[in-house]
């Protein structure tokens, strides 16, 4: 049982699938934009509080979500950013 087990899961949004959480913003905005370029839909859901500098814990977690349609081409993608970029988080299912 890890510290951060009872972490917070990616919020249900009709017809529209998370294919990314981080507790960074940068990583999510790179994220998108790489999709942007590949034509792949995307939108960003934050869960950050403003109000606190935090990075890690359920005040600052970062989701990427995209349309149902284009999941499977998105983790494909994400996938191949990650083999650029070790390091670099996408959720799997």
């Amino acid at each position: 049982m890890g510290f951060f087990s009872d972490a917070p899961k990616p919020s249900d949004i009709e017809n529209w699938v998370c294919v990314l959480e981080a507790n960074t913003d940068l990583d999510v905005e790179m994220a998108k934009n790489y999709l942007s370029n590949l034509k792949i839909p995307s939108n960003i859901l934050s869960k950050r509080d403003s109000a606190y500098s935090l990075n890690i814990g359920e005040m600052a977690m970062v989701y990427l979500y995209v349309p149902k349609e284009f999941e499977k081409k998105a983790r494909k993608a994400l996938a191949e950013l990650e083999g650029e970029h070790p390091g670099f988080n996408s959720e799997e299912e």
